[in-house]
């Protein structure tokens, strides 16, 4: 947008639209004094929840005139801005900040800022509300309007949430090795083709082309750089209690979506305890069943709700129990009570893509070639097989509607055991 000097001018000249905003910023000594911080929050939320533009900071929205930002000024400009896009915006606002030389009608070069503020994945909320972007100027949206916007960047919207392009980002983020991965014999031999094809890639709103969420979080090292929190915070408790001070192992474990489920796992092999009995031959109890913990974390991964910003899966283990929360409200119309009869898939092309992932986890009594190749099953196994060591049924537990809770709890102690 405005890709060159002469669009830029040209538009400039034109005014204030829906795409672009001109402001002045006003100083004494080096401290800004206009425009207000909660006015410029509302400014850059209503454009993020409206469409990708353009703010101009140094251009007079009136006379169209080139004011420019003092050169000494210019980073205290630019941290001011990030200050407003962290701290006042709710989810906090990701923009692309310049500095541009630009000459003005004398010819004489001055120094503006751009900010490019993307078309958001979410619904953002500054000072003075929600507001959206109608024409050269933001409004307060009503009630129904929001509704439906939330609606419209929700997991309920006909093109689902792992399906979106994320804004301002390039196919070439996406790795070779990991999406050739999904090619079959009958795959497009061309790249391009291919990737859209099995939607790693899609248009945006201006026929650029863009990764979607599922590209980033299956065909990039690090997704998180794209989409906050899309990686397990796993921590191991000494003890029943979530207690810092008692923490034995923490980690955050990043990567693609297979990688995430395999690392995850040998967390929780890693640190879960393992009971012997050697009367008269050896017998081992875990505490918990791998396979049933494997199921457990592919459906947090699959299912989990990356539109709900700041909150990550957690998987957190104790001595009696391990505890995976997963971000969002069940999907559809499922109840906690049917969970174990019905499948609903909440990612539709993560399931798709995990279903070309060979199995990954030496999760004992599995069945499975790949990670998603038996849908539906994944409950009743936990259940069962959890339910077979413990002799307690785990419990799943719905968060204020907004995060899943699963608790599986752990095989007692045989007794007069030696652990190891």
């Amino acid at each position: 947008m405005f890709n060159n000097t002469a669009n830029l001018l040209k538009q400039i000249s034109l005014g204030e639209d829906s795409v672009l905003e001109l402001k002045t910023v006003d100083f004494s000594g080096d401290k800004i004094t206009g425009p207000h911080r909660n006015s410029m929050a509302d400014e850059l939320a209503a454009m993020a929840n409206t469409t990708t533009g353009v703010i101009l900071l140094g251009v007079d929205d009136k006379s169209k005139a080139i004011v420019g930002i003092p050169m000494n000024l210019l980073d205290v400009v630019e941290t001011w801005l990030r200050g407003i896009c962290n701290d006042l915006i709710e989810p906090p606002l990701d923009c692309v900040i310049r500095k541009i030389p630009i000459a003005d009608k004398n010819s004489d070069e001055k120094i503006i800022i751009r900010v490019d503020v993307p078309r958001s994945l979410f619904v953002h909320q500054s000072p003075g509300g929600y507001f959206r972007r109608i024409g050269s100027s933001k409004r307060r949206m009503k009630p129904d309007v929001l509704a439906r916007l939330f609606q419209q960047r929700s997991q309920t919207r006909l093109i689902r949430f792992d399906e979106q392009p994320i804004a301002m980002a390039d196919p070439e983020v996406l790795e070779p090795r990991l999406w050739k991965r999904f090619r079959t014999v009958i795959s497009p031999a061309d790249d391009q083709e291919f990737l859209l094809k099995i939607k790693l890639v899609v248009a945006d709103e201006d026929g650029v082309l863009r990764p979607t969420v599922s590209g980033v979080l299956m065909a990039t090292e690090h997704p998180e750089e794209f989409v906050r929190t899309a990686y397990v915070q796993a921590v191991c408790y000494r003890g029943t209690e979530r207690n810092a001070d008692y923490q034995l192992d923490a980690k955050d474990i990043t990567g693609p979506l297979d990688k995430q489920v395999k690392e995850a796992c040998k967390f929780v092999e890693r640190n879960m305890r393992v009971y012997a009995i050697k009367a008269p031959n050896r017998i081992e109890t875990p505490q918990f069943s791998m396979n049933a913990v494997f199921e457990a974390i592919v459906n947090a991964v699959v299912h989990r709700d990356y539109s709900v910003y700041g909150s990550r899966i957690r998987l957190h283990l104790f001595a009696d129990r391990l505890e995976i929360y997963s971000p969002g409200t069940i999907p559809n119309t499922m109840t906690i009570d049917s969970l174990s009869e019905r499948q609903s898939a909440r990612n539709e092309l993560l399931s798709t893509l995990l279903a070309r992932c060979p199995m990954n986890v030496n999760a004992i009594g599995s069945q499975r070639s790949f990670i998603m190749d038996k849908p539906g099953e994944g409950v009743p196994i936990i259940i069962t097989e959890s339910e077979k060591l413990s002799g307690r049924k785990p419990e799943y537990q719905l968060i204020d509607d907004a995060e899943l809770k699963l608790t599986i709890f752990a095989a007692k102690p045989p007794n007069k055991e030696e652990s190891d």
